[in-house]
């Protein structure tokens, strides 16, 4: 049971550790600190309440005391002796009050300067402790955002680990397009593949439009040159002709040309 409580606690020291938040816990101290000096200026506030009382209280008193002291020499003026005894005796009683009242207005002045000295203090305090409060806090931000940038740019954060794989998958998806692109490429000339469409031909086929190509026009050339030169006109003809039997000569798979005229040296291709 022990060590259960022990791994209990652990796992909710760690959890709490994880949740908890420096600024949020600084943020929430300063705001006891603030309610606690809000107490220590209301309790001033009483004490100088309750000192003003008495001091009003002991106005009033002094007040009736010379009064009674006014009525007494008045009354011994008149002859009234036994008026006069009275008047004093109630000027003693409201006296001793007046002697209680500034012993205990006293004693809340005294208490009153050392609340005003103790909420001074507590001021100070709050004022330092608000001050560090903000100093620690720029700091933990700067050093959490350093930490998220080293972060990012190491690649341990788990966004930017994200980013990363899903670079690397589109990376791969293409290098896979690109490579199945270029084999089938390479199919389709070879001839290993049929091209639907007919616009790709294999390599013997593009030899061959290349050697016509060619000739068609070197004897267009020919014939211009002929041309501007004034020759005559049996030339140009000679040049078609022999264009006519280059191209017969190229046809596909020998189709439509005659065995005499087959050069010797030329080498034929079988179907």
């Amino acid at each position: 049971m022990k060590r259960m409580g022990m791994i209990f606690r652990a796992k909710a020291n760690k959890a709490l550790d994880r949740a908890e938040d420096p600024r949020e816990t600084l943020d929430y101290s300063y705001q006891k600190q603030l309610e606690l000096l809000q107490k220590v200026r209301r309790g001033v506030a009483d004490v100088a309440t309750s000192r003003k009382r008495l001091e009003l209280q002991l106005n009033q008193l002094q007040q009736q005391s010379s009064k009674l002291e006014d009525q007494g020499r008045k009354a011994l003026s008149l002859g009234r002796e036994d008026l006069a005894r009275e008047a004093l005796t109630r000027r003693s009683g409201v006296q001793e009050q007046i002697n209680d009242l500034q012993a205990q207005y006293q004693n809340l002045q005294g208490e009153e300067e050392k609340l005003t000295l103790a909420s001074q203090r507590l001021q100070a305090k709050v004022d330092a402790f608000r001050t560090k409060k903000e100093t620690i806090k720029a700091t933990y931000t700067a050093a959490q955002a350093q930490t998220q940038i080293a972060e990012s740019f190491s690649g341990i954060s788990e966004e930017m680990g994200d980013v990363g794989l899903a670079i690397q998958r589109a990376e791969d998806k293409t290098a896979q397009l690109q490579a199945r692109a270029g084999a089938i490429d390479e199919l389709l000339a070879s001839g290993a593949l049929d091209d639907p469409s007919g616009m790709r031909k294999d390599d013997l086929a593009a030899e061959l439009d290349r050697i016509s190509g060619g000739a068609d026009v070197e004897l267009e050339l020919q014939k211009m040159k002929a041309e501007l030169s004034g020759g005559s006109s049996e030339r140009p003809a000679e040049l078609e002709q022999g264009r006519g039997a280059q191209q017969a000569a190229n046809g596909n798979g020998g189709a439509g040309r005659s065995q005499s005229q087959e050069p010797q040296d030329q080498p034929g291709y079988d179907r």
